[in-house]
C-alpha cells in the first residue's frame, strides 16, 4: 500500500510521520515535503506540484490514498480532479473548501445556518469601509477575503490601526485589477472577547469524528503580543475546552456546518477547523473555519494519536466515519515553533540550521524518540546542510504528564539548534500552567 501527501510544512511532515506507522505500508510520499521528510528513510519525497501532474503520479504510483495537507490546492480544485479521476483522496471539494478560502463565503453561510459568530460587513472599496469603521469604533477585527496563510487578520486596537490595516489589504480603487477578475475584499467583524481553542474534526460528508482539542498561539510574542502569525506553537488537549464547550462546538458550529454544506448541494468531506472563541459566560462563537488541519495544531494533536490514522482517513473516504473511534494518549503534547528572520513579514531564507538530532532508520529521531519529535516546515537541504526555506522552520514537540513538564522537555530539544535569526515564544502553553 502506498500513500500521498501533499505538502511541505510541519503539518504534512506530522501527518507522514503518523501514516509511516500503518501496518502492512510500502511507502508515505510527501510532495513536494521538505527536509525533514527527505531524511527520515519511511518518506519520500517527490519533487511535483502542479496538481495534473499529481494525479498523474498517483495513478501510477497506484497511491491507496492522498491526504492534502495545505489550503491551496484544496482552494484551487485538487479534490474535484482526483475524484473525477477515480483516485481516492481525503479533502473538501473546491466549492465546499470556500468556507476557508473566502471569508466573506464563510461568515454569509454562517448567518443561513445560524451557527454563532461576530457581526461582520464585507466590502470592496474603501471609503465605505472606513466609513463603517468610523461607525463601530474599536477594537475591531479587519480580515483579508481570502487565502492569506493565517496571516491575514488584523485585531485592530485603535481606529488609526483598524484604518491603516484597511489601506494595506484593500487596494485603492484606481489600482483594480482588470475589468472580469474578482475585485478585492475585506470583511470587518465585530471584536470577540475570551479565549481561543481549536476544534478540529474528520467529516465524511453526513459523519463527524472530533479530534483532540488543542490551543494555538498566533501572536508572534510572548504574552500574546505583536502581530498575528500562521502559529507560534500550540498545545493538546485545550483545558478551555471543557466537556460542555465541546458538546456546545458540536451542537451549535460543527453539525449545523456539515448539515448546512450538505442542504446546499456541497457535501462537506475532509478535516474541518472551527477557530473558536470561548466566553466567560462559557458562550461558543466561531473565529473562522479552516478546511484542513491547522500548523501548529497537526503537531501535538497527532504526537497524542494512538489509534491508527490510516484506519480513520479509510473510513471517513468510505463515509463510514460512524464506524470508528479515535483513541488518545492521557498525556499532554506541546509544539514550539522555531520561525526564521523577519517572520511573520519577509522570512530570511538559506539560513544552515545547527543541532538537529541524528534520525533513526525507524523514521523517528533517535533521541526520545517516544516522547519527543522535531516536526521541519520550512526546510531544504543545501549541499548537505539543511537551511531554513519558510518562515515557521521547525516545530519542537513533546509528550509529558502535564503541561509544565511538556513545556520544560520541549524548550530542553530546543537548546543546541542554531540557525541566524532564530525566534520563538518562551510561554507556549502559559494558558493551561497553574499560577
Amino acid at each position: 500500500m502506498k500513500l500521498l501527501v501533499i505538502g511541505s510544512g510541519g503539518r504534512e511532515h506530522a501527518l507522514a510521520w503518523c501514516l509511516a506507522k500503518t501496518p502492512g505500508l510500502q511507502k508515505v510520499f510527501v510532495a513536494p515535503g521538505n527536509a525533514g521528510t527527505a531524511a527520515d528513510r519511511a518518506l519520500e519525497n517527490v519533487a511535483i506540484t502542479d496538481l495534473d501532474a499529481l494525479a498523474d503520479f498517483a495513478e501510477e504510483q497506484k497511491v491507496s490514498l492522498t491526504i492534502v495537507g495545505p489550503e491551496a490546492p484544496l482552494a484551487a480544485g485538487i479534490v474535484n480532479l482526483f475524484r473525477a479521476r477515480g483516485l481516492k483522496i481525503f479533502g473538501p471539494s473546491k466549492e465546499a473548501a470556500q468556507l476557508e478560502s473566502s471569508k466573506d463565503f464563510a461568515k454569509r453561510f454562517m448567518a443561513r445556518h445560524g451557527i454563532p459568530t461576530a457581526r461582520f460587513a464585507t466590502f470592496s472599496e474603501r471609503a465605505p469601509a472606513h466609513a463603517y469603521i468610523d461607525q463601530q469604533g474599536a477594537p475591531i477585527v479587519i480580515k483579508a477575503d481570502g487565502l492569506a496563510a493565517g496571516k491575514g487578520v488584523v485585531v485592530a486596537m485603535t481606529r488609526d490601526e483598524a484604518h491603516a490595516a484597511l489601506d494595506r489589504m484593500l487596494p485603492a480603487e484606481s489600482t483594480y485589477a482588470p475589468t472580469g477578475s474578482t475585485p478585492a475584499q475585506v470583511v470587518i467583524e465585530e471584536f470577540l472577547e475570551g479565549e481561543e481553542a481549536s476544534f478540529i474534526v474528520m467529516v465524511d460528508g453526513k459523519d463527524v469524528l472530533p479530534l483532540a482539542s488543542s490551543q494555538d498561539h498566533k501572536r508572534i510574542g510572548d504574552g500574546d503580543s505583536g502581530p498575528n502569525t500562521g502559529g507560534m506553537g500550540a498545545y493538546s488537549p485545550a483545558l478551555v475546552v471543557t466537556p460542555e464547550v465541546h458538546a456546545k462546538a458540536m451542537r451549535e458550529i460543527i453539525l449545523p456546518t456539515v448539515r448546512g454544506m450538505a442542504a446546499e448541494g456541497t457535501p462537506y468531506t475532509g478535516f474541518l477547523y472551527a477557530g473558536l472563541m470561548i466566553g466567560k459566560d462559557g458562550s461558543v462563537k466561531t473565529v473562522e473555519f479552516n478546511c484542513r488541519l491547522g500548523d501548529p495544531e497537526a503537531q501535538p494533536i497527532l504526537m497524542r494519536l494512538k489509534s491508527d490514522l490510516f484506519t480513520l482517513l479509510d473510513h471517513a473516504v468510505a463515509g463510514k466515519l460512524d464506524q470508528v473511534e479515535a483513541s488518545w494518549d492521557r498525556r499532554v503534547a506541546l509544539g514550539v515553533v522555531l520561525a526564521a528572520a523577519n517572520y511573520p513579514g519577509t522570512p530570511r531564507t538559506g539560513d544552515v540550521i545547527s543541532g538537529l538530532p541524528k534520525v533513526s532508520e525507524y523514521s523517528e529521531y533517535s533521541e526520545d524518540s517516544e516522547d519527543s519529535h522535531i516536526f521541519h516546515g520550512g526546510t531544504s537541504e543545501r549541499d548537505g546542510q539543511t537551511v531554513t526555506a519558510g518562515g515557521r522552520v521547525l516545530c519542537v514537540t513533546a509528550l509529558g504528564d502535564n503541561v509544565k513538564r511538556t513545556q520544560k522537555r520541549a524548550y530542553d530539544l530546543i537548546v543546541g539548534i542554531h540557525f541566524d535569526g532564530m525566534q520563538y515564544r518562551h510561554d507556549i502553553g502559559h494558558r493551561a500552567v497553574p499560577r
